[in-house]
């Protein structure tokens, strides 16, 4: 079972977006896009399997299968379509979900995001869970801080850093393997030229995680697509930059 939170329509026939979040993290990745949103669109944010509060199912995990719960949340509040964007991981799942469901994807954000991570992907991230199975995720939060955010962020906000932290830490090890595991496999290069709903594709100019080159290839890719890369920003702009993100998003809708 999934932890979602439904925020419903201002409006009748408000745009509706669902946002996925990254790797070993939760919806509260978007809180401050939400909330510089709140009143334009009815916006689903939610807890992946495996994340947060949703359920800690067992592996193994794929795109595809993270895509069909969307696609489930979908049908429970009764949404036929919506544009929806990812960030990181959520972006990898994004595109999974609007390759298996076109017609449910409005438009889609692709945001600090790639289709593929290179052909050493599933060694790479291996290597990264069986580092926190021997270091615990606490022993991770170097490594993370330095990719998530710039240097100028960590110091002026330290309390996110915390209350970012605290989520990473609190993951359970097993599905973290098998969310590492998810994006080492993920490849969405050969439908990215299907994609026929605009696309907005976001990255922060320093981040090292999916750098702006991955950006580039999505936007060469996708025809229909808008490639924006935000000054002195890392991988998670959404946090980073929820002004700048939530203007890109207000734009797709």
């Amino acid at each position: 079972m999934l932890s979602f939170t439904h925020r419903p329509p201002p409006k009748p026939g408000a745009p509706r977006l669902a946002l996925i979040h990254s790797l070993a993290l939760d919806r509260s990745v978007w809180d401050g896009v939400v909330q510089r949103l709140e009143g334009e669109a009815e916006i689903l944010t939610y807890d992946c399997r495996g994340h947060g509060r949703s359920e800690r199912a067992p592996g193994p995990y794929t795109a595809h299968l993270f895509a069909r719960d969307l696609a489930e949340l979908f049908d429970h509040l009764a949404w036929e379509t919506a544009a929806v964007a990812g960030c990181s991981m959520g972006g990898n799942i994004a595109q999974a979900f609007a390759a298996e469901y076109p017609q449910r994807t409005g438009a889609l954000g692709l945001i600090d995001t790639t289709a593929w991570y290179g052909a050493d992907a599933r060694a790479k991230f291996k290597e990264r869970a069986d580092t926190a199975r021997a270091k615990g995720m606490r022993g991770m939060i170097d490594f993370q801080l330095t990719r998530w955010f710039s240097d100028e962020f960590c110091r002026r906000h330290p309390d996110v850093l915390k209350r970012t932290t605290d989520i990473f830490a609190a993951n359970d090890l097993d599905c973290y393997a098998a969310s590492c595991e998810l994006l080492g496999a993920a490849d969405t290069r050969a439908q990215l030229g299907s994609f026929t709903m605009p696309v907005a594709i976001v990255v922060g100019e320093e981040d090292y995680a999916t750098p702006v080159a991955m950006a580039r290839q999505l936007h060469e890719a996708i025809s229909q697509s808008t490639l924006s890369i935000l000054p002195r920003a890392r991988h998670l702009t959404p946090i980073e930059c929820p002004d700048r993100i939530a203007s890109e998003l207000r734009e797709l809708l």
